[in-house]
């Protein structure tokens, strides 16, 4: 007999093996119809696995979370028998599901085309039409070499005969088409729906290495049905429209060139929004009780060897040798702080200790991973380390989270998510210490009242840390602040302090960031408000645009009470027409312009017209200035 236990609690008996698609049928027809594998165990199986033993088991639709990576996962694979199909030829390579779709890597002698994508993707269309059953069989790994060989899939026999010996070799054919895979699958191609679409060609070097040969990459999205689809691609549309690299040029903030590849050029309006919130972020951080530091940006070897990051990340750092010394400019802040905290004998009354800097940081980038402002080579951490006793990690850590809490909010992002990322597999420590570390971080997560999820072994390579996840306003998901729990760097830098009973204890070292980096923060806001920036962020809050000559002198008057209350403010006194001036103010994003003429003059009144409204008001000249004074107060602060 074998027991089925179901989600429900229920449970049904079986005289001998049965597939979850047996059960599936046996609960309904409905069921049967929309199931696309199952959850045995909590593992993802196909439906057509033989269940030999009693077990748990759930079957998946496309309602569930898993359904996603499985359809983007076939959809991977009809790619690949569509190509095959089309170029008999071509070698197919690898094809995973990966965040929003998937791709395939083939090797083909002639670059595929635009043309080639629309064709590739109306085949798949033909094969999903034809709903081939997808079935698994397991193969003697001499003979699926021999197989692959046979029909001119090299990289297939390369990947089999690079397995573990003990590996199960398992393939799935569906049609004439048969692929290496471990599953699970869908039932059949028919299963996999048509909300699918073929982005674009990329190149890939084999097995990621340059010194082999260079492939061709499709990639695709898969969704659960067209309306996801038809969402997914009004993203992109509006990703596009939002890029700050486009939205940098028009407005004038950055540029990038080659003889600094990596490295920011801020113009003047662009240096002020960074200016802006760093202003911001310090006045936040002096009224939380961080003092603020600055160290070096050249230090000896030596003390990246002694914290452990020269065998850790050796290859990202710039070196520098003079003197018969190499020196490294410093890829991120945590060992000049914990310099400063040696330099005087700290007692337990003087933690905790919250040392703060915005610390420029470098950091090599391969050219092929740089991306504006989100993807640098030179950056400005907000960075900041917390010196405490075990017993504040708890109070630090909740002072930390209602900190970066209200800083997110101030910039306009109220939905954020918590991971908590544990042990990586290559870490600094023992077990024991990372025991407490862990222990300690999560204690603090939930005193904070934060729900969180697990990401399992992306710590940093000397403590677990939090993750927090922002959530833009077209969905996207953005990394941006951490707190990590170490108690390893303190230790390998002999950083210690006298206890209550006069001994000698080891700091705990919280290392917190909330931006993240000023640059890939910067790229985030600008994308978030389409460079359409809230009044106390904007470079440009006012742009006085004059309707005639006759009013230049009230118009320069005007600037000047503006700037007297603290607005940004500029003077456009053209002999231009007004409506010229208002479009190409409004193509700048300038939140607010001022348009003054002889009768604002006559009547000390300002003709008010915001961004994206074509209305235009009329007010007293005082009050129009001080409320815009107010509107553009800096929040929180």
């Amino acid at each position: 007999m074998v027991s089925i236990c179901l989600p429900d609690g229920s449970t049904r008996e079986y005289d001998g093996p049965v597939t979850a698609a047996t059960v599936a049928g046996d609960i309904g027809p409905g069921l049967a119809k929309a199931a696309l594998a199952a959850r045995l165990d909590g593992r993802l199986v196909d439906l057509s696995l033989p269940i030999a033993r009693d077990a748990a088991l759930e079957i998946v639709t496309a309602r569930d979370d898993d359904a996603l990576e499985l359809l983007r996962h076939d959809c991977a694979h009809v790619l690949a028998e569509a190509a095959k199909e089309l170029w008999p030829d071509i070698q197919v390579t690898i094809g995973p599901a990966i965040d929003d779709g998937f791709y395939y890597d083939f090797s083909r002698a002639e670059p595929f085309t635009p043309d080639d994508l629309e064709t590739m993707e109306a085949r798949m269309r033909e094969i999903v039409g034809r709903d081939e059953e997808i079935v698994r069989e397991v193969w003697d790994r001499d003979d699926a070499i021999g197989y692959f060989k046979s029909i001119g899939e090299l990289y297939k026999a390369e990947i089999i005969a690079g397995l573990p010996e003990d590996e199960v070799i398992s393939v799935y054919r569906q049609g004439e088409f048969i692929d290496l895979c471990v599953g699970p699958h869908l039932p059949s191609t028919g299963k996999l729906g048509t909300a699918f679409k073929l982005m674009k060609i990329a190149g890939a070097y084999w097995r990621g290495d340059s010194r082999n040969e260079m492939l061709q990459r499709v990639y695709g999205t898969c969704w659960r049905n067209d309306k996801e689809l038809k969402a997914y691609l009004h993203r992109l549309e509006e990703a596009e429209r939002r890029d700050h690299r486009r939205l940098g040029r028009e407005m004038d903030l950055f540029h990038f060139q080659e003889e600094a590849a990596g490295m920011v050029f801020w113009h003047p309006k662009g240096w002020t929004l960074y200016r802006t919130v760093e202003r911001y972020m310090r006045d936040r951080l002096d009224a939380a009780g961080y003092d603020e530091v600055k160290t070096p940006q050249l230090v000896d070897r030596t003390l990246w060897e002694a914290s452990g990051h020269w065998d850790k990340f050796r290859e990202h750092m710039y070196t520098s040798e003079s003197e018969e010394r190499i020196f490294a400019l410093k890829p991120m802040n945590c060992p000049g702080h914990v310099q400063i905290f040696k330099q005087r004998l700290k007692s337990y009354r003087d933690l905790p200790l919250r040392m703060a800097e915005f610390g420029a940081c470098h950091r090599y980038e391969p050219s092929g991973a740089l991306h504006g402002l989100m993807r640098v080579r030179a950056f400005v951490q907000d960075d900041a380390h917390i010196f405490c006793a075990d017993d504040q990690i708890t109070d630090e850590s909740i002072r930390f989270c209602d900190l970066l809490m209200g800083i997110y909010r101030d910039f306009g992002f109220s939905d954020v998510m918590v991971k908590f990322a544990d042990r990586p597999p290559v870490r600094a420590g023992e077990d024991a210490v990372w025991d407490r570390a862990e222990a300690a971080l999560k204690t603090a997560v939930e005193a904070a009242g934060l729900p969180y999820t697990m990401n399992p072994g992306e710590g940093a390579f000397y403590g677990p840390k939090l993750e927090f996840v922002l959530r833009d306003a077209i969905g996207r998901d953005w990394q941006c602040g951490t707190l990590q729990v170490d108690f390893v760097l303190p230790e390998r830098l002999d950083a210690s302090y006298v206890g209550e009973d006069n001994q000698r204890h080891r700091p705990v070292m919280l290392h917190r960031a909330i931006l993240g980096s000023f640059e890939r923060w910067l790229g985030i806001l600008i994308e978030n408000f389409a460079g359409r920036f809230p009044l106390w962020l904007a470079p440009v809050q006012v742009m006085i645009a004059t309707i005639t000559n006759d009013a230049d002198a009230y118009a320069r008057e005007v600037a000047a009470e503006m700037h007297a209350a603290g607005l940004r403010v500029e003077l456009d006194l053209r002999n231009e027409k007004i409506s010229y001036k208002v479009r190409e103010h409004s193509l700048a994003k300038v939140p607010v312009i001022v348009a003054v003429g002889k009768n604002e003059m006559e009547a000390r009144t300002l003709a008010v017209r915001r961004l994206g409204d074509k209305r235009q008001e009329v007010g007293p000249r005082d009050a129009v200035v001080a409320g815009l004074a107010r509107e553009s107060a800096v929040p929180g602060v």
